[in-house]
This record gives C-alpha cells, structure tokens and sequence, in this order.
C-alpha cells in the first residue's frame, strides 16, 4: 500500500515542472490524479510556457504508474473552469482529498517602481488570485465529504524573505503564505489540514531560461544555463552547495503533507531551500 493509496489529488500547473513532478510521486504513492493547466502562453511571461501536449504527457506519466489522471486545460484566474475540472474529476473518482495549489509564473524581473502595471496584475491574478481560486473550487468539496483532507499551497522563499527585482514575485508568494494561515484557522474544524511549501529554486522552465540567464549574467553576452558562472550564481544563494533543487524534492514534500503521517500538522511554513534563509554568508563576503 502507498502512503496515500486510494486518495485523490487536485494539482494546478500540472502539465510540466513541479506539477508534473507532484503528480507523479503522487501516483506511485497510490493517489489518482485531477490536474490542470493553462497550457498557454501569458504577454508577460517571458519565457515559454506549457502546450497541450505536456498535459498529455503528464497524464501518460501518471497512467504508467498504473493510476489514473484526468487533465484539463484551465486558467486558474478562472474561476468557472477550475470548477469544472473539480466536478467533472469528482464525478468520475468518487472523492477529492488533497489540493496542491502550484500553478504560477515569473513575469520578468525589474526594481518594483519598473514593473508595467501588466506584470504587477498578472502575476499576482496568477500566483495569489489562483490559488485563491483553486481554494474556492475544491474546498465545498472537502467540506461536503466531511472526512478532512489536506490542502497545500506552494509559496516560495520569496514569501517568507525579501528578494530583489522580483517584487510582484514577493507579493503573490507573500500573500499565498497568510492566505495559508487564514484557511488554516478556518479549516481546522473540519479536521482540513492547510500547510504551505517554501522552495528555493527548483529547477524548472521557471529558471532555465535566457531571461533569468541574462539577469545573472549582468547584461554579458554568450552566457548560457549550463555556464559554470549562471551555476555558482544560483548556488550563492543556497547555504548548502547546490544550485537549486529538483522538483521531486519538492514532490517529496508534497507526499508528507498529503499523507496521514501528517494528519495532526496543519499552519505550517515548510521550507526545502537548501539552507537559502539560513543566516549564513559565503566565502567570498569575508574578503
């Protein structure tokens, strides 16, 4: 038996990166999967996003671990189609028990008063109106079923500490962090557990892209991602020396909180940032 065998799972962004990744180490742990996706390429996103045919191979992924996985194509700042991916999901699994709310960009990077009102919008409809949205979707459904459940929301170390030219970033994640909080509170009389997740960077199309390269870079031509410079550049960030993480050390997490194991922890911050909001300083700050 998996560690949440016969459990179903409603993921946002599921058609690559972390939501592939959450996904999967879902179904091998027994859950059968409802995801969605834009699947759509956003004006501010500067790099390019998922297509429908990486939900299509999510959803092969999924099914190869021997459990099932429908797969949507949904906006979260949709309200409507989220909802109908959740009842058509619910209808043909019978239950939902966990919702990882993960679906979120990264617009471009700029000192804050640079930011187009464009991007600012955007990526906060994105990142903190859809998880909102996802909320508002799948919720009803837990609270009908009357037997708790787990709800996860990805925040980021941009949400518990300040970092530079991301602030509509910082914001969404920010706000994704209290808005844990609240429903934490508000769910916990009906035995629904509301944690969030803190990741450093993972590596994802999120990352490996020439926009971030360019940034970390300095403006310097001919850098690419695989530079040994871009990877030092990452792992400055991190007290342990890696430059990010993998998504299914993220997914991993996921797995802990989705499960039973976690059926008393709910309010919680938990960070995997390989030690980035640890007070620490590098080498070279000493010289």
């Amino acid at each position: 038996m998996g560690r949440v065998a016969g459990k179903v799972a409603f993921i946002t962004g599921a058609a690559r990166g972390q939501g592939r990744s959450h996904a999967i180490r879902l179904a091998e742990e027994g859950a059968d999967i409802i995801g969605v996706d834009i699947c759509a390429q956003l004006d501010t996103v500067p790099y390019p996003m998922s297509r429908p045919e990486d939900l299509k191979e999510t959803v092969r992924l999924v099914e190869k671990t021997g459990r099932r996985m429908l797969g949507f194509q949904a906006d979260t700042r949709d309200l409507g189609a989220l909802q109908a991916a959740v009842e058509q999901g619910v209808a043909e699994f019978g239950r939902l028990d966990t919702v990882v709310a993960n679906a979120c960009t990264l617009n471009g990077t700029a000192a804050a008063w640079e930011l187009t009102e464009e991007q600012f919008e955007e990526q906060v409809g994105v990142g903190l109106g859809g998880t909102w949205r996802t909320v508002k979707a799948t919720v009803p459904h837990l609270i009908d079923q009357g037997q708790g459940g787990s709800v996860i929301l990805i925040s980021s170390t941009s949400g518990l500490a300040a970092e530079l030219h991301v602030a509509h970033y910082v914001a969404a994640k920010t706000g994704v962090t209290g808005l844990m909080r609240a429903l934490s509170a508000e769910l916990a009389p009906h035995m629904i557990r509301v944690n969030s997740i803190h990741p450093t960077n993972v590596h994802t199309p999120m990352i490996e892209n020439q926009h971030l390269v360019d940034l970390f870079a300095g403006g310097r031509p001919g850098f690419t991602f695989g530079n040994e410079e871009i990877r030092r550049g990452f792992q400055n960030m991190n007290a342990l020396p890696v430059p990010w993480l993998d998504p299914v050390d993220i997914s991993n997490a996921v797995l802990y909180l989705a499960s039973d194991e976690t059926r008393y922890v709910t309010g919680t911050t938990h960070v995997v940032d390989a030690g980035a909001l640890a007070p620490f300083k590098h080498p070279h700050d000493y010289s």
